[in-house]
């Protein structure tokens, strides 16, 4: 199957989720008014779904892989944030729990991208003759 846009690849949808959920969670009390923390935490679970997106629409498999591992990282920092949030008693055990296994999930997912790019033979459409 050919992906035409990167809002058709799984790893992106679920990405947007797990951005929802962060917004979702971070518009509550106390959550919303750290500012810092709060704006911290929602950027870098919005940089997962951007940098798949942009290194999608780079056309090439190397580049893609950058921004994808990239994404992984942004992951990575909002499962760190998600732990901080949880013992500042900002959000209970089973949004933690929520929020962990969704930034779980897209980890595993990316990895499994990256895996199949750098494996594959296809060099990405930009270098479509």
């Amino acid at each position: 199957m050919k992906i035409a846009r990167f809002e058709d690849l799984e790893v992106w949808k679920q990405a947007r989720v797990l951005s929802k959920m962060v917004f979702d969670i971070t518009s509550r009390e106390p959550f919303k008014s750290d500012f810092r923390f709060r704006d911290q935490i929602k950027a870098s679970s919005g940089s997962v779904m951007d940098n798949i997106a942009e290194g999608f629409e780079r056309g090439g498999n190397k580049e893609f892989v950058q921004f994808l591992s990239i994404a992984k990282a942004s992951c990575g920092e909002t499962r760190s944030q998600t732990y901080r949030a949880l013992d500042f008693g900002y959000i209970d055990q089973p949004i933690f729990e929520s929020l962990i296994n969704q930034a779980q999930l897209v980890s595993g997912q990316l990895s499994g991208l990256i895996t199949y790019l750098k494996n594959s033979d296809f060099k990405g459409s930009k270098y479509k003759e």
